[in-house]
């Protein structure tokens, strides 16, 4: 709900500086003689398929509480940003919007330079529907050589349920799957993605009882971080922590960050990385 009166003439506030930057001719409205910038408020009202009255209301902050469908439309028909949609939600309804998942389906090269300059910390980023997107040296010499994959098999759980040297590189295997399946959960629900998931979900239940099992079971982790042993084939037993952060605010994605957990570790994970010659 909004904040009273103040909160109405926030809103206003708002919904008049965002109509003010519009182009109209941009938009496909004619020019004319208009006495202020940018798009009028009937021009707005039906972009957003709702009364030029009540849009003025809005405007002047005697209104009342517009419903979430409403913000929706108005943010469309306004072009917001995603932080100015959420801006608009906070305070219309005191509140940020239900998420809405957006495919990603690759990195900035921004975000690929923070990858590279950590060369002994194994690190990717995965979507909400845990496919991989980008990877460090690193990841690729410790973890999984995902340049040697085809695309659809970059996926966290098709690897743990799927791919035997994944499988057998896990110290304990059925923990680490209980936890991957619970946190994937967690992920898709908070990024929206449940309906993206449906169909890897039902693939991956006729491939693997396992996984059908562990999906069953309804389970929810959060996926923030913990440790992790490895036995992999040329360095060894690897001692890990591992640390997963949101990108840019962003719940469709994540990076997820594996650090050594003590020296003999760390001394190993250097040994691989410096000969590896996987990128």
């Amino acid at each position: 709900m909004t904040t009273g009166l103040n909160g109405d003439h926030r809103l206003g506030a708002y919904l008049r500086s965002r109509r003010a930057r519009l182009d109209p001719v941009a938009l496909g409205y004619l020019a004319g003689r208009r006495r202020t910038p940018g798009l009028r408020r009937e021009e707005v009202a039906q972009r957003a398929n709702i009364s030029p009255t009540w849009y003025t209301w809005l405007e002047q902050g005697r209104g009342g509480a517009p419903s979430a469908g409403v913000l929706d439309r108005i943010a469309s028909a306004l072009m917001l940003t995603e932080a100015e949609r959420e801006h608009l939600f906070l305070i219309g309804l005191g509140r940020t919007p239900d998420v809405r998942y957006r495919a990603v389906d690759s990195v900035t090269p921004r975000l690929q330079a923070v990858l590279d300059a950590m060369p002994f910390s194994p690190a990717f980023i995965k979507t909400a529907t845990w496919d991989v997107l980008a990877w460090n040296r690193a990841a690729a010499a410790v973890l999984t050589d995902y340049g040697a994959l085809q695309r659809p098999q970059r996926n966290v759980l098709r690897l743990m349920f799927e791919n035997e040297q994944v499988r057998d590189a896990q110290d304990d295997w059925w923990s680490v799957a209980r936890f991957v399946v619970a946190s994937f959960r967690a992920d898709a629900a908070r990024a929206g993605a449940s309906a993206e998931i449906h169909d890897l979900v039902e693939d991956l239940s006729r491939q693997s009882e396992a996984f059908a099992t562990l999906w069953a079971a309804d389970d929810v982790s959060a996926p923030g971080g913990g440790a992790k042993r490895l036995r992999h084939a040329k360095a060894g037993l690897l001692e890990l922590e591992f640390s997963t952060f949101s990108v840019d605010g962003r719940p469709e994605l994540a990076m997820a960050v594996y650090s050594p957990a003590d020296a003999e570790t760390a001394a190993r994970l250097r040994r691989l990385i410096d000969s590896s010659g996987t990128g």
